[in-house]
């Protein structure tokens, strides 16, 4: 039985991942590492926490003797690296939050693993999933590719991008067996609501003001997170070795226009008159280093292994609205704090 450390697999993008794995792969194991910071939540997983084929490890990346120790009792074959400080803003107010976790947290795990394959690396996989905040910005043409040079304008996407360039020197220097995505904002269900959509649609119940940064024209390709993961499976088991792989949802939208259409839907999923949401749009002052634009050219990993998004934008995010008022209770625990309690109790 392969064993498999998912990394982050309480969080938003790894839940999802770690659901999808424990339910295909029936012949792995698999353990979830996660520190259950303000974004860890188990809440996310409870449906699979007494599969047989899956353990909860609660720890830090950037402990180094406890990584080193995990690797050496669990014998991992494969490695998801997905735990990573994300968050712009938070990033500008705390960067060496950034590099502790996204920077020394993955060299961590590089160093575990060489250890433990030492060299016999038949059958092991480290792979590394990251962001296209790594390319910087675009203007109003052009797309980022895998050749793409990084051009990081933020802490935070400083720290992927160091943490990316690590994960290929251990491919060259070491010969470690790796793959990397550089994925496109994500959305979808128990997405933490800081985030502009999750953050927008309870701002919306509430009726509280929706904060558009500047003046509402920066562009992003998102990705619902039901795809990304069906995406990082395929890369997982059939990617090239030492190859990345770009993964975005074909699909632009300025905020301002998202925003908007958000409001559209919320309104009718809350008998709420046309337009109502909308004028609790309030225009912010931009943060710094803000990117203008971000575009993924996801063509490679459509050609070579077959991955397309399976739902448009509208779907997906009619889908999210509606997992999000049909979890009511999950909502209120996130945004109270008391989902924090969940751990102590199931696992003390």
């Amino acid at each position: 039985m392969k064993k498999i450390l998912i990394t982050g697999g309480a969080g938003f993008i790894g839940s999802h991942v770690v659901r999808l794995f424990v339910t295909k792969y029936s012949d792995y194991q698999i353990f979830n590492l996660d520190a259950l910071t303000y974004a860890g939540n188990l809440e996310n997983i409870m449906d699979i926490e007494k599969c047989p084929n899956y353990t909860f490890i609660k720890g830090d990346i950037a402990d180094e003797q406890f990584i080193k120790a995990l690797f050496q009792e669990h014998q991992f074959d494969g490695v998801l690296h997905l735990a990573a400080e994300s968050h712009v803003d938070r990033s500008i107010e705390d960067p060496m939050a950034f590099v502790r976790t996204n920077v020394i947290g993955t060299v961590n795990l590089l160093n575990a693993a060489r250890e433990l394959w030492k060299g016999n690396f038949e059958g092991k996989r480290f792979y590394h999933i990251s962001t296209d905040e790594v390319y910087g910005s675009l203007g109003a043409e052009g797309l980022f590719t895998e050749t793409t040079a990084y051009d990081p304008n933020s802490p935070y996407s400083a720290s992927k991008a160091s943490s990316d360039h690590f994960v290929r020197a251990y491919g060259e220097t070491y010969g470690l067996p790796y793959v990397l995505t550089n994925c496109s904002n994500n959305y979808g269900p128990n997405h933490f609501p800081e985030k502009l959509i999750p953050l927008f649609i309870n701002n919306i119940i509430q009726k509280k003001p929706l904060p558009v940064y500047g003046d509402g024209n920066y562009t992003r390709d998102w990705l619902f997170v039901v795809d990304h993961a069906r995406a990082i499976d395929l890369v997982f088991h059939e990617g090239t070795n030492h190859g990345t792989y770009n993964i975005g949802g074909f699909n632009e939208w300025k905020n301002i226009d998202l925003v908007r259409l958000l409001c559209g839907i919320m309104d009718g999923k809350l008998g709420r008159k046309e337009g109502e949401s909308a004028e609790l749009i309030t225009y912010v002052k931009d943060r710094p280093g803000h990117d203008l634009r971000y575009a993924i050219d996801a063509n490679k990993i459509n050609s070579e292994l077959g991955w397309s998004p399976s739902v448009t934008f509208e779907q997906g995010l009619e889908q999210t609205v509606n997992w999000y008022l049909n979890n009511e209770d999950w909502l209120s625990n996130v945004t109270s704090g008391a989902y924090a309690s969940y751990y102590e109790k199931q696992y003390k």
